[in-house]
């Protein structure tokens, strides 16, 4: 019965150490950038604050380029890109004293969707796409991409020019980053591109993937053929690359002096940890588990 008594207030006493541990570490680490990898930030900051209940972790969407406006000058400690940082976005972080990591955090599928009342259109060639996106498309109807499709007026829905979704979508597309036709509705919230194509029976747009999942009663998936057939992305099609060109990865961008704040390195460890689980339940595709361990070398 001592025995016991002795283990127990033992248990106690690292316990409670734990529980200071964790509560002793506090700060705001703010958090900005792409509505795509947005999702998975979320998710991981919520059951973060749940361990670690003094730490703030206000997430912006501004889109991926409006994250790295604010990144690069300071303002954030963690930038979400759908993209690789531009050559002008290394430049302008150099200028102002700025060192960064960047962490690979999952896999995501550009979902090509149209209104659940089209049934006229199940697969799209990129040729197609680039068709009814080439910033010299003067299309307005359905009929006038493919022959066999009806007059009804063709409404466009896409990211807006901050997005890094919008970057990569043009440059696989169009062959040139930014180029688009401008004639369209655009929007940084992907949730204001999944009511407007939902509301709207000619209408055409393009997101990230966790965002058609939870939405998929109101919206209809296009698959794509990219020179093989047509594909549509799921987890299997993202991960093998077979649902090409508009598979990509994601990423977070670390300020690295902000590796100095505990509080800071304790979230995007925990993060690296956690990663597969979280990018996983909102719909995109898990990175190998060597891929995270790469990353919590970088931070090391």
């Amino acid at each position: 019965m001592i025995v016991s008594l002795a283990c127990t207030e033992t248990k106690t006493v690292e316990v409670e150490k734990i529980d200071k541990a964790v509560l002793s570490l506090k700060g705001t680490l703010e958090i900005d950038g792409s509505s795509t990898v947005y999702p998975i930030t979320v998710a991981v900051a919520e059951e973060f604050r749940k361990i670690h209940p003094n730490i703030q972790v206000p997430v912006g969407v501004s889109g991926t380029g409006g994250g790295m406006k604010r990144f690069t000058v300071g303002e954030t400690s963690i930038s979400n890109a759908s993209r690789p940082i531009k050559d002008k976005e290394v430049t302008e972080a150099a200028d102002n004293g700025i060192e960064f990591i960047e962490l690979a955090i999952a896999y995501d599928g550009l979902s090509v969707i149209v209104n659940p009342a089209n049934d006229w259109v199940d697969c799209l060639t990129t040729e197609e796409l680039n068709k009814i996106w080439d910033p010299h498309s003067k299309l307005s109807n359905w009929s006038e991409i493919r022959s066999g499709f009806p007059d009804q007026p063709l409404r466009l829905y896409g990211p807006g020019t901050d997005s890094g979704t919008f970057d990569y979508f043009t440059d696989v597309i169009n062959g040139e980053e930014g180029a688009s036709r401008a004639d369209y509705t655009p929007s940084e919230d992907d949730n204001v591109l999944v009511q407007g194509v939902s509301g709207d029976k000619g209408s055409l747009g393009y997101f990230g993937y966790a965002y058609y999942l939870p939405n998929a009663d109101n919206l209809k998936l296009v698959a794509i053929d990219g020179g093989t057939g047509c594909i549509t992305p799921d987890s299997t099609t993202i991960n093998d690359g077979s649902y090409s060109p508009l598979s990509r990865p994601l990423f977070i961008y670390l300020n690295k002096a902000h590796l100095n704040r505990p509080h800071v390195k304790e979230f995007v460890n925990y993060y690296l940890t956690n990663g597969a689980k979280y990018a996983e339940e909102v719909g995109y595709v898990a990175l190998t588990e060597g891929m995270y361990n790469e990353g919590k070398e970088k931070i090391k």
